[in-house]
């Protein structure tokens, strides 16, 4: 089968498409038909080996572990391994596995569910990472209630918005950050109102929320305490920037020690457990039209690296996904 891999980390040059074996379903795994994929920064960091601190969660020192990204993925299930007891061959599935950025990858049943009725498996495959962590943001980390008043910054972005469109159903008042160019967007997905950040800053205190996502993370954590509540809720979803060792994670170890000590909630958020419950619930979200995936560009599995690179450019409206 076709697929994209790299023996080495460094940037998207390092990605090849080749022909490797079709992987097998172990216990508890589906094997999946893959009709399409997506990009999200974890593909970068997984790729590029940065910041240091993933090598040393067990993805491999000096070289990547897994040859094959990918995360994001939306196709028909081929075979089931031992101990499955969800699926059978010919359901259509959408979820997160390790390769998905092949023909065919194997999931955890676990990780995956059955694709939105109402959905293509581009759209499809645009959803569970990043809106299963605007999820865990919003009702998780966030505990948002109906009536409260929500700052989305990035709101123009994969995972933010998603968290627009979450805080939306759940009933709150929800401001997004973006910019120009994206302000129609984010108005589109339901935002009450949008702030250009080029023309106003959203953390100078003159307004305040209950609960403020962080999607973009560049912004001082004295800033985003400015437009909170005494009692508010900050989420500092993912880490970009920062150093080479830990990166951005260093505003949500900070928030952590903060968090104690102050009248405000500080949370970080890295969402790397997505189970099927929380695809579930996004699919009885999906599929009443609360929840709808935006997709900038589709590109073919073998433009996987310019994916990438437009990725990292800062200017995605919503998804890119990958069509295999």
């Amino acid at each position: 089968m076709k697929a994209i891999t790299h023996g080495a980390y460094g940037p998207s040059s390092v990605l090849r498409l080749e022909e490797i074996a079709q992987p097998v379903p172990g216990s508890g795994e589906v094997l999946i038909r893959v009709h399409a994929a997506a990009v999200d920064p974890g593909v970068w960091h997984l790729m590029a080996g940065m910041p240091y601190l993933i090598r040393a969660m067990g993805f491999g020192l000096r070289a990547p572990k897994d040859r094959v990204r990918g995360q994001d993925l939306a196709g028909r299930v081929e075979a089931v391994g031992p101990d499955v007891t969800r699926f059978r061959p010919g359901d259509e599935v959408y979820g997160t596995c390790d390769g998905a950025f092949a023909e065919y990858a194997c999931a955890k049943e676990g990780n995956i569910a059955r694709k939105p009725v109402n959905l293509t498996f581009e759209q499809a495959a645009a959803v569970p990472v990043s809106a299963c962590t605007a999820l865990q943001a919003v009702r998780n980390a966030g505990r948002l209630k109906a009536g409260q008043t929500v700052l989305v910054i990035g709101a123009g972005g994969g995972t933010g918005h998603f968290a627009v469109q979450l805080a939306k159903a759940f009933g709150a008042h929800v401001t997004g950050v973006c910019s120009a160019a994206k302000a129609d967007l984010v108005r589109s997905v339901g935002a009450d109102e949008v702030i250009d950040y080029t023309r106003e800053d959203p953390t100078d205190g003159a307004r305040r929320y209950d609960l403020v996502l962080d999607t973009a993370g560049n912004r001082p954590l004295s800033g985003l305490r400015r437009a909170l509540n005494p009692r508010g809720t900050l989420v500092i979803i993912g880490g970009e920037g920062g150093g080479n060792w830990i990166g951005g994670n260093d505003r949500q170890l900070r928030a952590l020690l903060m968090s104690p000590f102050i009248g405000q909630r500080l949370r970080g958020l890295a969402a790397m457990d997505l189970p099927h419950t929380d695809l579930e619930h996004l699919t009885e979200l999906i599929e009443a039209g609360s929840v709808t995936p935006v997709i900038d560009r589709t590109y073919p599995l073998a433009d996987v690296p310019e994916a990438v690179d437009y990725l990292m450019e800062g200017h995605v409206r919503g998804k890119i996904v990958v069509s295999v």
